[in-house]
């Protein structure tokens, strides 16, 4: 895989690169010859450290700023001596596989690289690009391309990017146009937008179609595939469409094969009435599922992914290391009692402070102080008579919190009794992280005041959240006066930068540390969307505040002794470091010392 160095110049080797690892570790890694940046990382010793899958690892060039993101197969002779990689762990797939697995890596000279800005050209800003959305929030992908090779060919082996078809670069400099059959020894060091046709919706590429299954594949496999018989039966559009045109006694007949198959017996005349009320749902469903999955290809193949995620997240945190840090993780999320009032959940932030949500306490703050007693319940795992908790109080009455937009408040603690042998768990406040735009996370609390659970979440993407909702209300769908007042409150705060999902965990779980699947912290269960259905209420969607938001408000609260033991526990933590550098450099008013943190 590596060049022979009697043929080629070693110019750039043997230099050293800076690597964080997914976990937030900084190693200094030593190349002598040319190799992916990839191949590099896992030559060396601090390999086994790093905690994420081939695949579904993102590389940043840089530390802070998500200005340029990296192929894993960049040419490590294309990086400067010195320069910092930064490894991001994603839940999906981020590049296609690379038929080239045995391709020789060359030095720089041998190489252009150039850069396309993430936000496209004329009539194709709104259009989907990469084959992962995490890379919408960099500036640039850096690209590489072997000098005499084509634009096309170097998009289309960088593996980051959807088949693009007729498509065209736009230098953002002088605006001038690059075709795909042109070389990109010219493009070195240029910056440019990718410009596509009017009306062109772009296909996944060959990975995507594997794991939902091709339309072509599709077309071949309805012609006579038992199989595909089996699978359209369960929703496939053109299935439906050619039965539902066919004689009644074949459809009936696939209806009761499939029922059969389920182990379900059906008389000839259930048949025939379950076959007429699907038929008469077919519009209706098919424009249901249109619009919750446009802008792909089908919604046949929006169906299989989306089939695919929910299939991951049974998995994602079902695979047992996982669990062994979940439960290690979980050992620092408590129980809150209000006594006579709520009850709540919080968990450990460093030292003996907690964070929890404020509206666990909004009738019982006076001045910046709580006139009520609160109890810290830990441990609590197991049923009576076997529970072993640790009870923990107030140690003041003071609290720092937040009771508008952000919701949260930091109380500090202390053992209810025996002190000697009681210790508060570790913070959590180490392992905050960026709120995810997709994929998945998982939510630990106490719902109902009841035993610590778990609950494995699927965040809802922020321009799906309406679709989910109005799906969610059943028979109220069709209700317009309903739909429009679910409409109008998903427009309002507080949705306007949160993070939603679905889960179980409702009364009693406000306040739940939401990690992602590496074990990062990156949100506060907070709330949920509720609509009133019979006399009663009903959670549509749920939510939790991005802590990366509460940190920043917090520290702009806190005292210069405060603020340094902060700054000790969070070193290490580039997104908690580069949040308390913004706050220092910007004018923030410090409360006086002897007096409560709060705001009104």
């Amino acid at each position: 895989m590596h060049q022979d160095q009697d043929v080629e110049t070693m110019e750039g080797h043997p230099h050293s690169l800076k690597v964080k690892n997914t976990e937030g570790k900084l190693y200094k890694i030593q190349c002598d010859e040319p190799r992916t940046v990839m191949e590099l990382i896992k030559s060396s010793e601090s390999y086994q450290e790093n905690s994420f899958t081939d695949g579904r690892i993102v590389v940043q060039l840089g530390e802070g700023g998500k200005e340029h993101a990296l192929a894993t197969h960049f040419p490590c002779s294309c990086i400067r001596d010195e320069e910092m990689i930064t490894l991001l762990s994603n839940d999906n797939k981020v590049e296609a596989s690379r038929d080239q697995c045995d391709q020789k890596v060359h030095s720089k000279d041998k190489y252009s690289v150039f850069y396309i800005d993430t936000v496209g050209g004329k009539d194709t800003k709104s259009k989907k690009l990469f084959i992962n959305t995490v890379f919408k929030t960099f500036k640039y992908l850096r690209v590489y391309g072997e000098k005499g090779i084509t634009v096309e060919e170097a998009l289309k082996r960088d593996g980051r990017f959807l088949d693009l078809g007729n498509f065209e670069l736009c230098n953002i400099k002088d605006n001038m146009y690059t075709t795909p059959k042109e070389k990109v020894d010219g493009l070195h060091e240029k910056k440019f937008k990718i410009c596509l046709p009017r009306g062109v919706h772009l296909e996944t590429p060959k990975i995507k179609k594997e794991a939902a299954g091709s339309q072509s594949e599709t077309k071949k496999e309805a012609a006579g595939s038992q199989s595909k018989i089996k699978k359209e039966a369960a929703g496939s559009q053109s299935k439906i469409k050619k039965e539902a045109a066919g004689s009644q006694p074949e459809i009936n007949d696939k209806i009761s094969a499939v029922l059969q198959q389920r182990g379900t017996s059906v008389t000839g005349g259930n048949i025939e009435e379950i076959s007429k009320r699907l038929r008469e749902q077919y519009p209706d469903l098919k424009r249901l599922m249109e619009s919750r999955f446009s802008g792909l290809g089908s919604y046949e193949e929006a169906l299989e992914l989306r089939r695919e995620d929910f299939g991951k997240i049974e998995g994602a945190f079902s695979e047992v290391h996982r669990i062994m840090k979940m439960l290690e993780l979980g050992k620092s999320v408590c129980k809150v009692i209000v006594e006579g009032k709520v009850v709540g959940t919080g968990f450990v932030l460093f030292d003996n402070f907690i964070l929890t949500n404020a509206h666990l306490f909004i009738d019982c703050i006076i001045k910046g102080k709580l006139r009520e007693d609160v109890y810290f319940t830990f441990n609590y795992v197991e049923p009576e008579p076997h529970a072993k908790y640790q009870y923990f109080k107030l140690a003041d009455r003071d609290i720092c919190y937040n009771n508008d937009d952000l919701d949260y408040a930091i109380v500090q603690i202390e053992p209810y009794a025996t002190p000697d042998q009681l210790e508060v768990p570790p913070g959590l406040l180490k392992k905050f992280g960026q709120k995810p735009a997709n994929g998945h996370g998982c939510i630990l609390g106490h719902p109902g005041g009841a035993l610590k659970k778990m609950d494995p979440i699927c965040i809802i993407e922020k321009e799906n959240r309406e679709q989910a909702v109005i799906s969610s209300i059943g028979n109220h769908r069709d209700d317009r006066f309903v739909v429009h007042a679910i409409k109008n409150g998903l427009k309002k705060d507080p949705f306007a930068d949160v993070v939603t999902y679905n889960t179980f965990m409702y009364h009693g779980a406000s306040g739940s540390p939401v990690f992602d699947v590496c074990g990062r912290v990156f949100g506060l269960h907070t709330s949920g969307f509720h609509y009133g259905f019979n006399n009663s209420k009903h959670s549509l969607i749920e939510f939790a505040q991005p802590l990366l938001n509460i940190f920043k408000d917090f520290v702009s609260k806190l005292d210069e002794e405060k603020l340094k033991r902060v700054e000790e526990e969070t070193r290490g933590n580039h997104y908690l470091e580069e949040l308390i550098e913004s706050v220092l450099k910007t004018e923030r008013a410090l409360p006086d010392v002897d007096s409560p943190m709060e705001i009104d």
